[in-house]
């Protein structure tokens, strides 16, 4: 969702006074509430994999008439089913999986041209022939400060001026993205010990990792991993000084947000989707077998590729960030 921000910004630039609506899971809805070029979120009550022919349907009828494009930025088969149902007069989307007669503008993807992610989807505001402006736009999520407040105090925060480091330890996507735990358990002890107000971040799927980071502490760690919602977690991650993660979606939130963040790549390529931020620090080791886009790693767990990015690089990068505030994007090969 975060990715796709460019895309509404080049629509707005290259059509005008245009009305974006996005049809999304309600889950990632509080992230388009923070994109100023969108009017509203349109939830798809429908789980991840859920084909839902019928719903699907209803809810195209319920549409109709109202658009005069869908620009259906999944390849899947059923991510083209509304607008087909709705009768939108221009169905935009790359070529995939069974979609012709679904969509009636289909494009090939050139992926040597559009290595990103990003890229891909702004590609979509083009008419044919046409090429994507550089530099791109990155994503902007908009601040709420009154938010931030009500959710700081709601968890027990205090806004007492304390720098505030969050961790995201975890990954959707499997192993082979996370940065081992006893690396986390290291820096989590080290940035205590130096004045730092430790919180951990994820889904409840990682609540466990915060279960085993906040001991190292000795009490200055917040587990807040499977007790907050994606709203409240981006509320938090725009007020802290610093963000340590894992290539992951609170990443991206956390570079949409501006904040100094530290990207750890290991089995994914921080080319394809890297943080897009002039904050956003990538750190990842140039092993011959990587990226290798595996969720585990043949190797063993923990990957040698995440295992090798040490906390002591980690802490170095944090304090060069944090000294000297904001610096370009870069990829730091750590060694080979």
């Amino acid at each position: 969702m975060v990715m796709a921000q460019p895309l509404f910004q080049l629509l707005k630039r290259q059509i005008g006074p245009c009305l974006i609506d996005v049809l999304a899971p309600a889950w990632s809805l509080p992230l388009v509430e923070r994109m100023p070029e969108v009017r509203a979120g349109i939830d798809l009550p429908l789980r991840h994999g859920d084909l839902g022919l019928v719903r699907r349907y209803r809810l195209g009828k319920e549409l109709q008439g109202h658009y005069r494009q869908a620009i259906v930025l999944p390849n899947s088969f059923k991510s083209a089913l509304v607008p087909f149902f709705a009768r939108i007069p221009r169905r935009t989307g790359f070529i995939g999986e069974g979609r012709l007669g679904l969509l009636n503008d289909m494009r090939r993807l050139d992926r040597k041209l559009y290595p990103q992610t990003v890229q891909r989807f702004a590609a979509l505001s083009l008419d044919p022939g046409q090429t994507l402006p550089t530099p791109l736009p990155i994503p902007q999520l908009t601040l709420l400060p009154q938010r931030v407040c009500a959710t700081f105090r709601g968890l027990g925060i205090p806004l007492d001026g304390h720098p505030n480091l969050a961790l995201c330890p975890g990954a959707e996507f499997g192993p082979a993205k996370r940065w081992p735990l006893h690396h986390f358990q290291t820096l989590a002890r080290e940035c205590t010990r130096q004045g730092w107000r430790v919180v951990v971040l994820g889904s409840a799927k990682e609540r466990t990792l915060g279960e085993a980071i906040c001991p190292a502490t000795a009490g200055n760690c917040l587990n807040l991993a499977g007790t907050t919602s994606l709203e409240e977690s981006v509320d938090l991650l725009s007020f802290v000084q610093a963000v340590v993660t894992n290539d992951s979606g609170l990443m991206h939130v956390a570079a949409a947000l501006n904040r100094p963040v530290i990207a750890l790549f290991g089995s994914s390529d921080p080319n394809h989707t890297p943080p897009m931020a002039t904050q956003a620090h990538i750190l990842t080791r140039h092993f011959p077998c990587a990226p290798c886009f595996k969720r585990q790693c043949p190797q063993g767990d923990p990957p040698p590729c995440l295992e090798q990015i040490t906390p002591d690089q980690v802490l170095e990068t944090l304090h060069a960030l944090t000294a000297q505030g904001s610096r370009p994007t870069q990829i730091t090969m750590t060694g080979s």
